[in-house]
């Protein structure tokens, strides 16, 4: 999420035209077309956030900038040229990193939260077992995931909690 995203249609010799067409999971459709024998582009239901890009070293391509959940979705570039038509399909998914922190609760007792990530992240305890687990979906499509330690050995000082997303991984260990 925010960052920019090239997707590039099949590389093939004597264009005659490109279309992107895009499925996004929410809203509609929109889809951008290039004609290479009139120099012109067209483009429908788009957002300005998508744009053609004309690189040598990548052939023509999409760019998506600051991408955001709305953006994920099917993306389908079709090249016409006198050998044939051809096609390149993305699915589009975005990753929300979640934002870690643990902290300990008002009865003492760790609690280690992901707050907001696409996908859900995975909580887990270093050397602890005894813990409760709580999700919670917003409206956004992102996920809170939180983990209060209900029971933590006598002889531990510190506890440690890991967060396991595919954005990136976190870990940090509190004594309460």
């Amino acid at each position: 999420v925010g960052d920019s995203s090239v997707l590039a249609c099949p590389r093939k010799p004597n264009i005659n035209m490109l279309t992107w067409k895009i499925s996004p999971k929410v809203g509609g459709r929109c889809s951008l077309g290039y004609r290479t024998d009139t120099n012109t582009t067209d483009r429908t239901n788009c957002s300005d956030s998508m744009n053609w890009i004309f690189r040598p070293d990548l052939g023509p391509a999409l760019e998506i900038q600051q991408v955001g959940i709305a953006q994920e979705g099917n993306y389908i570039c079709e090249v016409v040229t006198p050998d044939g038509n051809f096609h390149r399909t993305y699915h589009l998914t975005v990753l929300v990193p979640p934002r870690p922190s643990l902290y300990c609760d008002e009865h003492g007792h760790p609690v280690c939260e992901a707050a907001a990530g696409k996908p859900p992240a995975q909580v887990s305890w270093l050397l602890e077992s005894n813990s409760s687990l709580e999700v919670e979906s917003h409206d956004s499509g992102t996920v809170t995931v939180l983990s209060r330690l209900t029971a933590c050995s006598t002889n531990v000082t510190d506890t440690t909690c890991v967060v396991f997303h595919p954005a990136g991984n976190w870990s940090e260990s509190i004594a309460c």
